[in-house]
């Protein structure tokens, strides 16, 4: 084995550094930010290795060169008085994901709270109320605070415990020596001193009093410190369940299961065992089990539930599909082409777990200084014990204030509000369909001058609505939506459920026989005796119906402000053409208004052409110099970056 000098092996790392893996850790034990800083301390000494541990997550996120295993890691975490868990599969994580509906933690937690809580109130009770003290209420105080230290408190004093062995102090350190201590002076004061007797009493002050020391009681700091720290330690694994939630929902958007095609047969299998080169039926109304090329069949594509698009993509053998949207047509065979991890909606969901476990600068901040808080508090409390039994002399006003010292720091809020809050923050983002890369973009956006808005499923409602009739000469509006409306009942096309359903609300829709669905052209059958057409222009032109001349003006008018326009016919004459499109939202307006209220400039960026752009952008009160249009998906990322060299301001 070779060996080289410190300085020859700096300048072979500053040259070919070594390559970087990337791990994620589950961390248990932690209770409090100051848990969190010591790991991450402990693991970034380790050569070549970068972490960043949550606590609001509980999770270490680990970037480690070759020569460091994932037990490497875990060693050093156990090490330092915590447990760490290697990351499992995809497809196990996501079934935990789906399948939890309770949180064993969060349940003891609560538990916990209540049992101490009923404790400590009566404790608390009676030393604030002086008429409620009977002749032996502190014997009776100190049955209830008993248990409620030892046992409310047992987390604490066992995580003080774990970190005393390892030489260090953390959040619970604190509050085990505060509670400690105010519960340890009341015993002494009950047994050794003048606090036992019968009939004693003991007055409520806001202020502190020279009182004999072994005849004050602190049971109702002990108890109620014990229960408030509870109560929050609970609020915040709530809070972050609860943001946890974000990504299992997003997960649960995906397909349970897929009808796969072996031997000519339709088997039936969890999505979990579908692998790259299967091929699944897709019937209408099922989600795409996966990513995937469709090799059979021909359907329109709803991908609403990913993207927001409500105008149908239309598919057909060759055309790529992504899981969790939805067949709107016929039937499809899919083949499929990523699984697991590899899909859009995986990458979607590991962007909002990477996000809740970034940090943002107030974060690390809150960390850096709650890894040295707790030995400056607790030589604060020494300081302050010293100092008042100096000035003072009076032990009962030097103890009070000490102890006060360590619960006023009890709380940790510190380390814990900047965490949860962004936590929170963008878990609430991805409930509402807002997909934040980190936590430090959640931060800078106090800095945020413009905000671009998509067009469909955001400015819109994502749903396609008939918007206007143009029937043709002798033809009356009514009878055309009645006729189409019927025609299009019998469809599952979005944009012939947004006639039909316009349709019945006009009326009783009449029957139709002989329906005919031809994909990406219309609808054809006979209703009321009348042999009725809809769909492109081209396909009634097959049936020798032509729009005349006031229709394909109304088609092109449609066409060019962005709407669907659905030529409709009957009887060997083009009677009507009908215009669908994605209509504004009711709140789009007044959200423009308020940006606007808050500072801000609204762009509209969107895929569709320029003329439906500039329609819902006048709508809804954004200039036609602030629109963009005409922006593939992936190219909208790049009009945005192209706009940072100008301030962040739109040209």
């Amino acid at each position: 084995m070779s060996t080289a000098s410190p300085g020859a092996g700096t300048a072979e790392a500053a040259v070919a550094p070594l390559p970087q893996h990337r791990v994620e850790l589950a961390i248990g034990g932690m209770t409090c930010a100051s848990c969190a800083a010591r790991i991450e301390k402990k693991l970034n000494r380790m050569d070549g290795v970068q972490a960043s541990v949550n606590y609001a997550t509980a999770k270490a996120v680990v970037d480690h060169p070759a020569g460091t295993s994932v037990d490497d890691l875990i060693a050093t975490v156990e090490r330092t008085g915590y447990t760490a868990e290697p990351p499992r599969p995809p497809a196990a994580a996501e079934e935990e994901s789906g399948t939890a509906q309770a949180d064993p933690e969060l349940a003891a937690l609560r538990q916990r709270l209540l049992v101490t809580a009923a404790l400590a109130v009566p404790v608390i009770v009676l030393a604030m109320v002086p008429a409620l003290q009977f002749r032996y209420w502190q014997w009776l105080s100190f049955a209830l605070t008993g248990p409620a230290v030892v046992y409310g408190g047992l987390p604490f004093h066992r995580a003080a415990w774990t970190n005393l062995r390892h030489g260090a102090a953390t959040m619970d350190t604190l509050v085990s020596i505060g509670t400690l201590a105010a519960f340890g002076w009341s015993t002494w004061a009950l047994f050794l001193g003048t606090a036992g007797r019968p009939g004693m009493t003991h007055g409520f002050s806001l202020g502190l009093s020279s009182a004999d020391a072994s005849g004050t009681l602190y049971l109702e700091t002990a108890a109620g410190v014990t229960a408030f720290i509870l109560l929050g330690r609970y609020l915040e694994a709530r809070a972050r369940r609860r943001a946890g939630a974000a990504l299992h929902a997003l997960l649960s958007l995906g397909s349970k299961d897929a009808a796969v095609l072996r031997d000519g047969r339709e088997v039936r299998v969890a999505v979990a065992e579908l692998a790259v080169g299967d091929r699944f039926v897709v019937r209408p109304g099922e989600k795409i089990a996966h990513d995937g090329v469709v090799v059979e069949g021909s359907s329109a594509w709803d991908t609403s539930l990913l993207t927001g698009e409500s105008v149908p993509t239309e598919t057909s053998p060759g055309d790529s599909v992504t899981g969790a949207t939805v067949n709107s047509g016929g039937r499809l065979v899919v083949e499929a082409t990523r699984v697991g991890a590899d899909t859009q909606l995986a990458r979607m969901a590991k962007l909002v777990e990477e996000a809740q476990n970034g940090k943002a600068a107030a974060q690390r901040l809150a960390d850096r200084i709650s890894a040295v808080f707790v030995p400056v508090v607790l030589l604060v409390a020494v300081a302050t014990l010293v100092v008042w039994l100096a000035v003072s002399g009076s032990a009962t006003e030097a103890f009070t204030a000490a102890v006060a010292v360590l619960i006023i720091a009890c709380p940790c809020a510190l380390g814990l509000a900047t965490p949860t809050a962004l936590m929170v923050g963008t878990g609430r983002g991805a409930q509402l369909g807002i997909l934040i890369r980190g936590p430090e973009v959640l931060e800078s956006t106090r800095a945020v001058d413009t905000v671009v808005l998509d067009k469909t499923g955001t400015v819109t409602t994502g749903r396609m609505t008939l918007v206007a009739v143009h029937p043709a000469a002798g033809t009356t509006a009514a009878e055309a939506l009645r006729l189409a409306g019927a025609l299009e009942h019998a469809s599952e096309h979005p944009i012939g459920r947004a006639v039909a359903e316009a349709a019945a609300e006009a009326g009783e829709l009449p029957p139709v026989s002989d329906f005919q669905n031809l994909p990406g052209r219309g609808v054809q059958g006979v209703v009321q005796g009348h042999s009725v057409v809809a769909g492109r222009e081209q396909f009634l032109a097959d049936w020798a119906q032509h729009l005349p001349a006031p229709l394909a003006a109304a088609k092109a008018a449609a066409e060019a402000a962005g709407r669907t326009a659905v030529a409709v016919g009957w009887d060997g004459a083009a009677r009507a053409v009908l215009e669908v499109a994605d209509a504004v939202r009711p709140s789009s307006a007044e959200a423009v208004a308020r940006l606007r209220a808050l500072g801000l400039t609204p762009v509209l960026l969107t895929g569709d052409n320029r003329a439906a752009a500039l329609g819902v952008a006048a709508e809804v009160g954004i200039e036609a110099d602030r629109v963009v249009a005409e922006v593939l998906p992936e190219d909208k990322a790049a009009v945005i970056r192209g706009s940072r060299p100008r301030g962040g301001r739109w040209p």
